[in-house]
């Protein structure tokens, strides 16, 4: 896969780039990419995506940033959508406190920039200096050009990352994927559990989710589950199971796939969010949340079916 972690990994007489964190990948980043693809592909160029880990938010704000797609996640999407090559920068202090005109300099003479897309608020470099006015001064002396793509935006405003993780840390799946234009996702290696879905004939997949990752809000989705090349769909809660725990415990998600009888232990599975059914409660009895599961799964059944 044409996934490198450093710039200096590759090496290319010419292409068009485009530069940001890109977290998700949601429909004004998909603006961005679908501009780079038509473009660097019309002009027989490759189209290259440069992207930074961790967020720079966290190494310059201090700030604990969640995120929405990891590394692997980014390049894999970036990657169905045309592009074809993405460099996954490491970010820290020296990088940021290096000026626009060196950065851009490295760039051009490592992989032959052409054309540059940066979105509308776009800047880099030391104290941000590297805005679109002196992008374009710079690419007259480097001899690339470039070119400002407008936000996207629906009736609530500029659709943005920061917008979406605040959707899903609310639970409002359905409104995050919107703006995402495509389905949030977690994936992760089965690990196990305390098998109380198995006692009630209801077993369920406990999934190790990476630290990085924003978990939606505690309660219960309609989910699609991918294993391998098949997909099932699925019930997952997340939260701590109240009914059978005490108050006080960390949050975990586990699902239950549908049709699927199989051990699962250390295997990754894939879960695609597509609508929350519930907010996670604590029932009188074990029997009465067994009825409201059996409802979650006819819920489920009857929208993604």
């Amino acid at each position: 896969m044409p996934h490198y972690r450093f710039i200096d990994e590759v090496s290319l007489p010419a292409c068009w780039l485009t530069i940001g964190v890109f977290d998700g990948i949601h429909r004004g980043h998909q603006r961005i990419l679908g501009q780079l693809t038509q473009g660097a592909h019309a002009s027989g160029l490759p189209a290259v995506v440069l992207t930074f880990d961790p967020h720079p938010a966290r190494v310059l704000g201090g700030r604990d940033i969640k995120l929405l797609t990891t590394p692997d996640e980014r390049a894999e999407i970036l990657l169905s959508l045309g592009v074809d090559i993405v460099i996954t920068m490491p970010f820290n202090r020296e990088v940021a406190a290096l000026e626009a005109q060196e950065f851009m300099q490295h760039l051009h003479r490592q992989i032959g920039l052409q054309h540059l897309l940066i979105g509308y608020d776009f800047a880099l470099g030391r104290g941000r200096e590297g805005n679109a006015v002196l992008l374009a001064k710079l690419g007259q002396e480097l001899g690339y050009s470039l070119q400002v793509v407008d936000a996207v935006g629906d009736e609530s405003g500029v659709i943005s990352s920061s917008a979406i993780r605040k959707l899903i840390s609310v639970g409002d799946i359905a409104e995050a994927n919107k703006l995402l234009g495509h389905p949030y996702h977690l994936t992760g290696p089965v690990i196990h559990g305390d098998g109380r879905g198995r006692k009630i004939n209801i077993p369920t997949a406990n999934l190790q989710i990476p630290p990085e990752k924003i978990i939606p809000a505690n309660g219960v989705y309609a989910c699609q589950s991918q294993i391998g090349a098949e997909t099932y769909l699925a019930v997952t809660n997340i939260g701590v199971r109240p009914t059978f725990l005490p108050q006080g415990q960390s949050a975990n998600v586990e699902t239950h796939i549908l049709d699927f009888q199989r051990e699962l232990y250390g295997e990754k599975v894939k879960l695609t969010f597509i609508q929350r059914l519930r907010d996670e409660i604590k029932f009188p009895s074990v029997e009465a949340l067994i009825e409201q599961i059996h409802r979650d799964i006819r819920q489920t059944r009857n929208l993604l079916s």
